[in-house]
């Protein structure tokens, strides 16, 4: 799957209450997305928790 697919699909799960901000940033931590692609999905800035 392309990024570009990958990303709206993902943006549909989260407009559609399928997924919480806290879900999508999991994969920016993963590694699946991007700061920028969690900024474009859910309209935030991405900002890394501390633990």
């Amino acid at each position: 799957m392309n990024s570009k697919k990958k990303i709206e699909k993902y943006k549909r799960f989260y407009e559609n209450g399928f997924w919480t901000k806290k879900m999508v940033a999991a994969l920016v931590y993963d590694g699946k997305l991007t700061p920028e692609e969690y900024e474009e999905i859910t309209g935030e800035t991405f900002v890394e928790e501390r633990e």
